[in-house]
């Protein structure tokens, strides 16, 4: 049950998604790092929704109000960034790792803005999981966390190892201009329905 929940969630298109896949597609040789550190990130939000974490998230609206805008904000210049290379033809478009792919500190760092700038995170992980799990009572809440857990685990690897099977897909300018304009949009939605929400 926890793997299900956890996998439900996760999937979910996101932006910390949308990112390391991103990643992954243009051959980014730091995969490992990003994959781990959004592995880790998911156990510590699980984690904290065990340990009854979520009623303090629930009881604290001005700081969740903080971290919306800063992820609001966040999403917005990515998202421009990715509208630009769309518009752009020519502007990052290398699936090989051009100088564009930022240092591992620079990748892992705007993966953990993705991660923990996200208020749904919080929501979603240590609200909303920490409240499943700890209703399954006793250690039963340690296995459906460590469900929750080993779904992010296969997820994060699927995504971040997995993307370079799509690079033939994405041997053309053209299809990297349209997932950036996918990508594009789907900040844009984001930051709306974090706005909105």
């Amino acid at each position: 049950m926890g793997a299900g929940m956890g996998l439900g969630l996760i999937v979910a298109v996101g932006a910390q998604n949308a990112y390391v896949l991103q990643r992954s597609i243009r051959g980014d040789v730091r995969m490992a790092p990003i994959v781990a550190f959004c592995v880790a990130s998911e156990a510590a939000l699980i984690l904290l929704g065990v340990l009854g974490v979520g009623a303090l998230v629930e009881a604290a609206p001005g700081a969740i109000s903080v971290m919306t805008w800063v992820g609001v904000l966040f999403l917005l210049v990515y998202g421009g960034f990715a509208a630009y290379r769309a518009i752009r033809p020519g502007v990052g478009l290398s699936t090989d790792g051009d100088s564009r792919i930022p240092s591992t500190l620079g990748a892992v760092a705007a993966c953990a803005a993705f991660t923990w700038l996200n208020p749904h995170a919080y929501l979603d992980s240590v609200v909303f999981l920490g409240t499943l799990a700890n209703q399954q009572g006793g250690d039963l809440r340690w296995v459906f966390a460590a469900g929750a857990f080993l779904a992010g685990i296969a997820w994060f690897s699927l995504i971040g190892f997995g993307g370079r099977v799509l690079r033939g897909v994405f041997s053309r300018p053209g299809a990297w201009r349209a997932l950036d304009a996918a990508i594009a949009v789907m900040m844009l939605v984001l930051a709306i329905g974090l706005i909105r929400g």
